[in-house]
């Protein structure tokens, strides 16, 4: 069950685009729905502070998570207000560019196609391609 859009503030959507860890995390998501794994094994950093990095997007009400099993897959949510989403998309559009975000998206790419080299995600589902549809997101689960 994904958990309920929180609302967004200036404050806390500037806070959150605020740190190299979670821009890179947004970056990563894009379209996708992403396990903690897989940020783990790309980003090469402790789960724990992804995780962290991960709730305090998900607060800022960008990023929404949902449970499978044992596993919890993150996407990003597009924030109500306009304005927000707009500055969103902004961001991301200027991250594309980035030399190292561009490096990050090729290691994921790479540890989709042989999760078996990456220790961490052997047994981890493949991210799922997330449609902007919310009838799209039901079937896919």
């Amino acid at each position: 069950m994904p958990r309920t859009k929180q609302n967004v503030t200036p404050e806390r959507l500037f806070q959150a685009l605020g740190d190299r860890t979670r821009l890179r995390l947004l970056n990563l998501m894009g379209d996708q729905e992403l396990c903690v794994c897989y940020f783990v094994e790309i980003l090469n950093q402790p789960q724990p502070k992804i995780s962290r990095h991960l709730a305090y997007l998900r607060r800022a009400g960008v990023v929404t998570s949902r449970r499978e099993g044992k596993w919890i897959h993150y996407r990003m949510e597009q924030p109500s207000n306009p304005q927000a989403q707009e500055l969103l998309r902004n961001v991301l559009a200027w991250l594309a560019d980035d030399k190292a975000m561009q490096a990050d998206r090729a290691r994921l790419v790479r540890a989709c196609c042989a999760p078996s080299k990456c220790s961490l995600i052997r047994e981890a589902p493949q991210p799922a391609f997330v449609s902007g549809k919310p009838e799209d997101r039901k079937r896919s689960r």
